[in-house]
This record gives C-alpha cells, structure tokens and sequence, in this order.
C-alpha cells in the first residue's frame, strides 16, 4: 500500500507532521478529518519537499529509542491505555523524526491496528525485528506492559555494553590523534623553517637530518597524493564489503586476527545470548527467535552460522547440539547453553552467558588498553625524539662552521 506523508492542523491551530499508509491521498485526507484535524498537504512518499525534509531531519539515536522504549514500558505498568500513552510519548519527544513516528504509530492504534503492526511499518529503522516480534509475542500473551519492560532492559543492557567498549578505546583514539596531530605539525610547519636556514648554509647536514627534511618535504609537497590514495583505499574497502562475498570474506579474515578475533567471538557470542535470551523469556518461538538473532550478528560468518542452526534445530536437534556443529561459539556457551536445555532454564543460562562473556570483554578490553597506551606513547615518543635529535645535529653542524 503507498504511504503517504502529511502536514495537518488541529482545532488549536497547532500543526503536526506525519506518514500514513493508504490507498490514494484522498483516503488521507477523510482519515484526518475523521481525527479531527485539517490537512495542509498530501504527498506520496518519495516526493520530499522542504517541508517534509524538515519533518523528518535528523536520525534517531541508540538512546532515544531507549528512553522511548523506557517511558512506554512505565506509562502501560502504570494502566495508562495505549493511545494515551502514545499521544503523552508524542508530546514528550524531543528529536524531530521520532515524534513525527510516534505520532504514525498513535493514529495506527486509533485505527484499530495493533502496536507490532505500527512498529513494523518503520522497519528495519528505528524499530528492528527483535523489537516487532518482542512486542508483538507481548501483545498475543496479553503481557505487553512486560514484554516492554524487557525490550527496555534489553536496549539498556546493549547501550551500557557498547559505551564500555566505546568508553575503553576512547583514551587510546585521542592519544593518537593528539601524537599524531603534532608530528604532522612539526613535519608541515616547524621544520621547513629550519630547512631554509639549513639551504642558505650550503654544507652538508647529518643523514638524520636530510632524511627528516626529505620525508617534511615530501608530505608538504605530496599531501594531496597521500589523500588521495587513503580515499581511494576507503572506497574500494567500501566497494568490496559492500557486497555480500566481499563482507563475508573481511569477517573471515577479523575472525582469524590474533587476540582481535577472539575478542570478537565473545563479543558476538554475548550479542547472540542476550538477544536470545530475552526474546525467548518475552514468549517468541525458538526458530522466530533464532531467525532474529541471526540478523542481529554484526559478523556475516556467524550470521550465517546461526542461519544453519536455525535450520537444524528446525529438524529437531537441540539448540546447543547445532551450534556446537555449526557455530563454533566458545565452548563454555555452548556447555552453558545446553545445561540450560537439560534443566529447563535455557533463558536464565542465556542472559547468563551473556553476562560472562560481556564481563570477559571488558576485562579483556582493559588489559588491552593497559598495553596500547604506553605502546603509543612509545611510538609517538620515538618519532617526536627522532625529529628532536635530528634537528640538534643540523644545530650542532652549524655551530662548527669555520669563521
């Protein structure tokens, strides 16, 4: 069905953005006036005025679908109906698209639709399908208030694990870029100072120091090659992992990295038991939820990995059984993951594996980070004292110049 974009006012005057699917625009606008609001403009979709720019500027953020998620769950615990609760989310969003799409998923309600319905027309941004299918298996229990309160400690859980691991590479990325910042300074603007100095002196200057001019010269000359090159290398990484082979084959290639790689198993095994874990504990089927999760893996070699577990437990092997043949995930989640299988308790032993290997990836990123930064201040160190050096030499040469 086509879906259109419009502006309204109500009877206050007060205008409001927002996406609509129906047959043709008329049936927009009889919708609208059936809510009580004055259309302005109707337009399909792909036509993007100003205006409709304007509406849906911006992006929505890790954490504005979190606290969205969080007041949601709050406001249904509390026995607030759910158009209400939406209608107070509207009011209360502060990034412009967001509430231009909870404003969608109010009027999808008041139709007579169904909140995973709603949700699934912004598929796969901002709501993705862990979110629809969590929702919609809280809808069909009749526990909504609680499938959401598990979305929102979910999204929390997410949210906290990666500002930890962003958190922990922060420190080391602004050493580099300071280090790196201040060599490229003294090479493109102290150095050519003393290089005229050094040519108006016509005598021969160490090899340090002629290898330092060289390499300033050569980066205040040649920047733009350099440039280009890096550019043209990013795009063709772009190019090449664009396409499904070219992914696969870079994942591959991180998984076999040394310590890296197994940093990443354990990050993607920790992604892959919270996720499963709690869409199993919300009431969505194991196969609807392994379907799920295999979208949720960030690395293509353990998407598709879970891909075939999925299907061999869709023939009815155990869970642990095809991800010890498939998957190749740590041993411990997979011991985990089949006593959970043996003792009834497989969601608890997933969010618990979860919360060992995200623990183990902290631990892992702080020893990690112990090591990098005195190896960068090392380096950087090094490079900064070679130019020192250096240039003292050329100063010391000048200084046995003959009178």
């Amino acid at each position: 069905m086509p879906v259109y974009v419009y502006r309204a006012a109500d009877r206050r005057g007060q205008t409001i953005d927002g996406v609509m699917e129906a047959p043709d625009a008329r049936a927009v606008i009889e919708r609208l006036h059936r809510e009580a609001y004055f259309p302005i403009r109707v337009a399909p979709h792909a036509e993007r005025g100003p205006w409709l720019s304007l509406a849906l500027s911006g992006r929505i953020r890790q954490r504005d679908l979190l606290a969205f998620t969080q007041q949601l769950a709050t406001l249904v615990e509390a026995g607030v109906p759910l158009d209400r609760a939406l209608a107070i989310l509207e009011e209360l969003a502060t990034n412009p698209r967001l509430r231009v799409i909870v404003g969608d998923l109010l009027r999808t309600v008041r139709g007579g639709g169904s909140l995973s319905d709603a949700l699934a027309k912004h598929h796969p941004r901002p709501f993705p399908r862990l979110y629809i299918n969590m929702v919609r298996a809280g809808e069909k229990g009749g526990v909504l208030e609680l499938a959401l309160r598990r979305l929102a400690e979910f999204l929390e859980s997410r949210a906290a694990f990666t500002e930890a691991i962003v958190s922990a590479l922060a420190y080391p990325v602004v050493i580099t870029a300071v280090g790196a910042g201040a060599v490229v300074f003294l090479l493109t603007f102290v150095i050519p100072r003393f290089a005229t100095i050094f040519a108006d002196l016509k005598q021969t200057i160490p090899l340090p120091t002629q290898i330092l001019l060289f390499v300033s010269g050569a980066a205040r000359e040649y920047w733009w090659a350099g440039a280009l090159v890096g550019l043209a290398a990013v795009l063709a990484w772009r190019v090449w992992t664009g396409t499904p082979e070219g992914r696969l084959q870079w994942d591959q290639v991180l998984l076999r990295l040394p310590r890296f790689g197994e940093l990443m198993m354990k990050v993607e095994t920790a992604r892959f038991a919270r996720t499963l874990g709690t869409m199993l504990k919300s009431g969505v089927p194991v196969l609807g939820a392994l379907a799920v999760v295999g979208d949720m893996m960030s690395n293509q070699v353990i998407a598709r990995a879970i891909e075939r577990v999925a299907e061999t437990v869709k023939r009815g092997s155990s869970i642990a059984a095809a991800l010890s043949e498939h998957a190749h995930l740590p041993p411990l989640a997979v011991h985990m993951v089949r006593v959970g299988e043996e003792t009834g308790r497989l969601e608890e032993m997933l969010l618990k594996t979860a919360e060992t290997f995200e623990g183990d990836v902290r631990t892992e990123l702080k020893r990690f980070i112990a090591l990098l930064e005195p190896a960068i201040i090392l380096v950087m160190g090094v490079l900064v004292a070679f130019i020192v050096v250096a240039m003292l030499m050329a100063i010391f040469s000048i200084n046995e110049l003959p009178l």
